[in-house]
């Protein structure tokens, strides 16, 4: 009698769980402030409104995960300088307002809060705008003013790569010798301060240490980190440490935790450097074909799909990071920023868009209300965006 109650009692409570994550997810709202989706369909040319075999967002996939709001990366790398940079960024925007032209029964793009939930309100998948980089603006604060006017919610000061006025985790880990300064200039304060104006978040993910800390001593505005987990679970150089989670929360931002398995899983990079240099010649290959490695790397990992997964972590090692950092800092300094097509691995069980009501069920198990849940989907990312705009 026990060995036949025992599942069948398991098998209730998953069921249970599931029914409870499924209500939750329709009355809260899905934000995620991290996806790479516009930079990789400028080289592919996908469709982002019909459902892809590649990649992981579009429209209709989207929809069945239950993403209300989805902000884009507007991202391109350090080649990309003075006189590209800025141009490629625009061509990115206009890809966005082009999809939501064609679609606009489904999406509409907004450029506040008061335009998010007008849009949800109508039943459509919202699309605001994040421009990943500061070297993207090409020092120029007039370039601020027209992004912002497009449409711009974030500016991440730094990707990998400083700029002339702030300095990036990577070139502070790595290359501090060789910077010429470190933190932020006098035009980077003058920069953060324009930002806040503007009621455009200032997003300190991929900065370094001491830009982040000159950053909080700047802003008169909360900031985010759109897509960042916890050094202490994972001592990357891309994650906070406790210090930095503790003085965001001080500041009244919000943490939104990333997906990718090299900054969820610590013993990621290392299987993931001899799976590449297994499959080194097909990767090259694919550089050639796709002009980017970061895409080439995502698509060499689908085409030898198991033998990546094998190194995949598993989704609890994700769940810790959120919990972590709630622990630590509280509920209303958390969300979600993806990294959505921006990488080539993800936990266990988080495969595509469709998969954040898995999220929603892990928090279940460890307790959390539907309240606090609802704050880390998405309440968290209206009320800092809020904040930034008020006057």
């Amino acid at each position: 009698m026990k060995k036949i109650l025992l599942p069948a009692l398991l098998c209730l409570g998953v069921c249970v769980n599931a029914q409870q994550a499924k209500k939750i997810r329709q009355k809260a709202i899905l934000i995620d402030t991290h996806n790479d989706a516009l930079s990789n369909q400028l080289i592919t040319g996908a469709d982002l409104a019909k459902q892809q075999t590649v990649g992981n967002f579009d429209l209709v996939r989207a929809k069945q995960g239950g993403l209300d709001v989805q902000v884009f990366s507007i991202w391109c790398d350090e080649t990309n300088g003075a006189g590209k940079a800025y141009a490629m960024a625009n061509r990115e925007i206009d890809s966005l307002y082009a999809l939501a032209k064609r679609n606009p029964d489904k999406m509409v793009l907004v450029h506040t809060a008061a335009g998010l939930q007008k849009g949800l309100e109508q039943q459509k998948f919202v699309a605001m705008i994040g421009v990943e980089g500061g070297h993207m603006i090409e020092d120029r604060l007039d370039y601020i003013d027209s992004l912002a006017k497009r449409g711009m919610k974030y500016l991440t000061l730094t990707w990998n790569n400083s700029t002339a006025w702030a300095t990036s985790a990577r070139d502070e880990t790595h290359h501090k010798a060789e910077l010429p300064h470190i933190g932020l200039t006098d035009f980077g304060k003058q920069i953060v301060h324009h930002l806040n104006d503007l009621g455009v978040m200032v997003d300190i993910s991929h900065v370094g240490e001491q830009t982040f800390y000159d950053v909080l001593a700047t802003t008169r505005k909360p900031v985010i980190a759109s897509h960042s987990c916890a050094y202490a679970l994972n001592p990357n150089q891309r994650n906070l440490k406790d210090n930095q989670l503790k003085a965001l929360a001080k500041n009244g931002g919000v943490v939104f935790v990333n997906f990718y398995s090299g900054f969820v899983d610590s013993t990621y990079s290392r299987k993931a450097g001899a799976f590449m240099r297994t499959h080194s010649a097909e990767l090259d290959s694919l550089v050639n074909v796709f002009h980017d490695r970061d895409l080439a790397s995502i698509r060499l990992s689908q085409l030898h799909q198991q033998e990546a997964s094998q190194i995949r972590p598993p989704l609890s090692m994700l769940i810790k990071h959120i919990d972590y950092m709630v622990k630590l800092i509280g509920v209303d300094h958390v969300g979600i920023g993806s990294d959505f097509d921006g990488s080539e691995s993800f936990p266990l069980e988080l495969d595509d868009v469709r998969d954040y009501p898995k999220v929603t069920a892990e928090l279940l198990k460890l307790n959390y209300t539907e309240k606090d849940i609802d704050k880390i989907l998405g309440g968290n990312f209206i009320r800092v965006l809020k904040a930034n705009e008020q006057k």
